[in-house]
């Protein structure tokens, strides 16, 4: 095993001497596909706080559309004091519409309801929305970034700061994961009973269908029920996520990825490692932990912004539907150790929720190959009569009814 792990450390180290001043906030993590590029990470026990896994969960990050998640939790105060309905109108200024996407893109004089709005913001991370309901609960944008901040201190979030609702960039905006998992326990906590709303995949409005909401809720069913991502160029892709198995519920914080699906893979294995730990509460609490540290670091350089792809790149490898989760991870498993044999490079890891008659399934599939691999691999399994089909990465999209079987 030491043998195995030297060139790991080599390019570990290479990487520290390379990454400078942003050494203490961006690293390597382990990841289904192989090491990745990331930032701070958490992953805490909801119920008792305890931190499960942790790095660099105080360093300042910009926390772009998670911002949004404060934003939902000021409206549920509203709701819960009675000066706000679901039925409520919510109006749209001059300086809502003008915001920048993503929003609803609302014609002068429209607006739609409180109800609406909550979800959008998960569905569709609508800056207008945000926008919208800073004005309507305070007056203006400004101010309701004060109430935000206030209610951030209030929590526990220590150094968290708020300038605007949606999470658009500025230098002052600034969180921590340390913080962010506070906040995504608070919402649990505080308002169980509008939770829900962070679940939100898609919903009507008019004649537009607005989502595609969270990808990670169907990439780590059933157990994911919420809660948000978000992305700037300066702080990369960050989702705050939770999950529930075997009754226990668990918060999740990673910042910094380049790209959104390995974000979202490294989630599902981070929970996955988590949801196995068994500490008898000997960790520390999340609100023990101490921020500060440096930051915020710079993922992405706004000249390269834009240019980076957020789908699978490559053909993708579906080897069969299982019952259950586990059955679909051993598939994939044999799967990425048969492209090792072959000397092939091995892809991401897809276990995807399939319904039918309301009976959900697991489709194990390996992602991003390259298509001569996958073509290899499934020749392989069929020389063997064994199912494989190679799928293009416009195949794969909810509800994948394509993958039952």
């Amino acid at each position: 095993m030491a043998m195995n792990l030297r060139p790991l450390l080599a390019f570990l180290g290479l990487l520290a001497l390379l990454a400078g001043p942003a050494r203490a906030q961006i690293a390597t993590v382990a990841s289904p596909s192989g090491p990745v590029a990331a930032g701070p990470y958490i992953i805490v026990d909801a119920a008792s706080g305890e931190t499960l896994l942790e790095r660099n969960s105080g360093v300042l990050w910009y926390p772009a559309s998670l911002t949004k998640m404060m934003t939902a939790y000021i409206v549920f105060e509203e709701l819960k004091a009675g000066r706000m309905t679901m039925s409520t109108t919510l109006p749209f200024s001059e300086n809502a519409r003008n915001k920048p996407a993503s929003k609803l893109v609302l014609a002068a004089g429209q607006g739609i309801t409180v109800e609406q709005g909550l979800q959008a913001l998960v569905a569709r991370s609508a800056n207008d929305v945000a926008t919208a309901f800073g004005e309507r609960i305070s007056g203006s944008e400004q101010v309701f970034a004060q109430r935000m901040t206030q209610t951030a201190n209030r929590l526990g979030m220590t150094a968290t700061e708020f300038r605007n609702a949606n999470g658009l960039p500025d230098q002052s905006q600034v969180t921590t994961a340390r913080d962010m998992a506070i906040l995504g326990v608070a919402l649990i906590k505080d308002f169980p009973q509008y939770y829900s709303y962070f679940a939100t995949k898609e919903f009507m409005l008019g004649n537009q269908r607005i989502g595609p909401g969270i990808k990670f809720i169907d990439l780590y069913s059933p157990y994911a029920d919420g809660l948000k991502t978000g992305f700037i160029c300066a702080s990369g892709f960050n989702i705050v996520g939770s999950a529930v198995r075997d009754g226990r519920r668990l918060v999740g914080v990673a910042f910094g990825f380049r790209r959104a699906d390995l974000r979202d893979e490294f989630m599902v294995r981070m929970f996955d490692e988590a949801f196995a730990l068994k500490t008898a509460g000997s960790r520390q609490l999340v609100w023990q932990l101490r921020n500060g540290g440096g930051g915020p670091a710079t993922v992405l350089p706004y000249g390269e912004c834009g240019t980076i792809r957020y789908d699978m790149p490559g053909d993708a490898v579906w080897l069969g539907t299982f019952g259950d989760w586990r059955t679909a991870k051993n598939s994939f498993d044999a799967g990425q150790a048969k492209l090792g044999t072959m000397g092939l490079r091995t892809g991401k890891e897809w276990i995807l929720p399939v319904t039918s008659n309301k009976v959900t399934k697991q489709a194990a599939i390996i992602a991003d190959l390259e298509p001569d691999a996958a073509q290899k691999l499934c020749a392989d399994y069929q020389a063997r009569k064994a199912f494989c089909q190679v799928k293009k990465p416009s195949e794969i999209s909810a509800p994948y009814g394509m993958f039952w079987r």
